[in-house]
């Protein structure tokens, strides 16, 4: 079996150096886009570390480093549209942004609060969009939504933005 990189799979050990390679490269990305879905950094951990427990539970073949990359990414919203779906979850207070990412500017906390009170589907856009550079077209193939949608989803996340930032994320 190969990896994204072509890196043959073929012992044990080398599909746990396989693993924890793709662990250091994908980790913080995946924590990102599950803390932008979850609002609360102890979730976002344990989603991340279920996304890489479906990928050792069985191992993938990736085409490529975009083909693997996708794949967590859509493996991550989906676990987090999962999370969110249970009771117990739902009843769980968030805990502050600035109690859970010490290291951050105001500015930079104040948008990520503003995103993170979006719609659940205008959330990963933005953050696909704005913080992975994705484009539009890639995020459609990524979240299996037409290119259009998409767009219009962008769109309109970022007029919500504008209103609730008095000047949007700083592109337009």
């Amino acid at each position: 079996m190969k990896g994204g990189d072509g890196m043959e799979m073929n012992q044990s050990s080398t599909t746990k150096d396989y693993i924890e390679k793709i662990i250091d490269k994908y980790s913080d990305m995946i924590i990102r886009i599950a803390y932008i879905q979850m609002k609360n950094m102890s979730d976002a951990e344990d989603a991340a570390q279920d996304v890489f427990l479906k990928l050792i539970e069985k191992p993938r073949y990736f085409e490529s480093s975009d083909h693997e990359k996708a794949w967590l990414i859509r493996v991550a919203i989906n676990l987090c549209k999962d999370r969110k779906k249970m009771a117990w979850l739902r009843k769980n207070k968030t805990i502050p942004l600035q109690d859970s990412l010490c290291n951050i500017t105001q500015e930079k906390s104040e948008k990520l609060e503003a995103i993170m009170e979006l719609p659940m589907k205008y959330r990963s856009i933005i953050l696909l969009y704005y913080y992975e550079d994705y484009s539009i077209k890639e995020i459609s193939n990524i979240m299996g939504i037409k290119e259009a949608t998409i767009g219009s989803q962008l769109h309109r996340a970022r007029e919500l933005l504008k209103t609730k930032l008095k000047g949007g994320l700083g592109d337009e």
